[in-house]
């Protein structure tokens, strides 16, 4: 078995192989990233091979290309932070970071990370889109609002959302002085064109999830709508990966950071190495949970009467949940609610408050 660690960039790669024992075999820098350049190399090299790429921006091209060559038995992709042997070194080119990543390969040492399929990538890509349209339209509302603060005399009308209907009909007929005139307009037209991309792409979204059976049982959670039910589906891609709700809370970054020495315990900030999209999913849906469900909305509560900060409070629920979308995954079932009892819970880790779904917490 030959072992190729391989160091990507944007227009060329690095790759270094070596047998079993540990001897180089064959050095080379293969540019451009071409299918027709790595098939020479490993035709060159000859025998089976294992190959290990880091999760760089452009990782999921070459794994591809990788994966259609004859030859290579498995492709590994390898977490870029936790690969301490090159992160750690003094001396970092292409070729020492190629070398060391085989060495790691061929002792089994690698730090593996998810490689989820191109079908998966692809959905990824199409909800990371509706994402980021949604945060340029937040942007642009704070602009707005910001111009309109800066009007000596305005009157904004009574309105719950000053960008639903009534709203924006009053901002496209508002008259300010010049150059603010012209900017709001500005800001309007590019609002109405963002506003249209995202009815357009949560119609392709529907389409593609529509028959998703992880989507389905999410949606039943309370809190959970269309869009970070596919978020929250596609981010965990398969439910067999965590073999226990703890694993899935991990990986979704809802656990706080823990330091232990000389007998004291310190927990600290959330995790930093974690799924960030599939976090924000959970914490986003737990906000809307705590408001129109009365479990997560006294679970909230109670952990708020406790004294903790809001944005404690909304994680310790975001984690509830985390566990809560692992077991209804798990058994493929939907979210079900269930009546109250007077048992109270001993779970390790969990709350020994009564929580019911019509009285206040204490």
């Amino acid at each position: 078995m030959n072992y190729i660690g391989i160091d990507i960039h944007k227009r060329y790669s690095v790759a270094c192989a070596m047998d079993g024992r540990g001897r180089k075999l064959k050095e080379a820098r293969i540019e451009p990233n071409s299918s027709s350049g790595f098939v020479r190399f490993f035709d060159e090299l000859g025998g089976q091979s294992k190959v290990v790429i880091e999760a760089c921006w452009n990782w999921g091209l070459i794994n591809d290309l990788l994966e259609e060559i004859e030859g290579i038995k498995e492709v590994v992709l390898a977490h870029p932070f936790k690969t301490r042997l090159i992160a750690d070194a003094q001396i970092k080119t292409d070729r020492l970071d190629a070398e060391a990543l085989g060495t790691l390969l061929r002792g089994n040492l690698i730090a593996r990370a998810h490689i989820p399929s191109r079908a998966t990538r692809a959905r990824k890509n199409l909800l990371r889109q509706r994402l980021y349209w949604a945060r340029l339209r937040t942007m642009l509302r704070n602009r707005i609002h910001a111009l309109l603060d800066r009007q000596r005399v305005l009157e904004l009308p009574q309105c719950s959302d000053l960008f639903g209907a009534k709203g924006l009909g009053f901002l496209r007929r508002l008259e300010l002085p010049e150059p603010d005139g012209t900017l709001l307009r500005e800001q309007l037209a590019l609002h109405d064109l963002i506003f249209t991309q995202m009815r357009a792409q949560e119609k392709r979204i529907a389409a593609e999830f529509s028959n998703d059976k992880m989507t389905a049982h999410l949606l039943s959670i309370p809190g959970i709508g269309p869009t970070l039910s596919t978020v929250i589906a596609s981010e965990i891609d398969s439910i067999e990966r965590f073999p226990s709700a703890d694993k899935l809370c991990s990986y979704a970054g809802v656990v706080p950071t823990t330091e232990a020495s000389g007998g004291k315990v310190y927990h600290g900030k959330l995790l930093y190495f974690c799924n960030k999209w599939l976090r924000w999913a959970l914490v986003e849906a737990s906000w809307v949970a705590v408001g129109c469900s009365p479990y997560f909305g006294s679970l909230y509560r109670q952990h708020r009467a406790r004294g903790k900060k809001a944005n404690v409070a909304i994680t310790i629920v975001a984690r509830r949940m985390c566990r809560i979308v692992w077991q209804l995954l798990h058994e493929q079932r939907d979210f079900e609610t269930r009546p109250f009892t007077a048992h109270i819970n001993t779970v390790p880790g969990c709350s020994r408050w009564r929580l019911t779904a019509t009285s206040e917490t204490r």
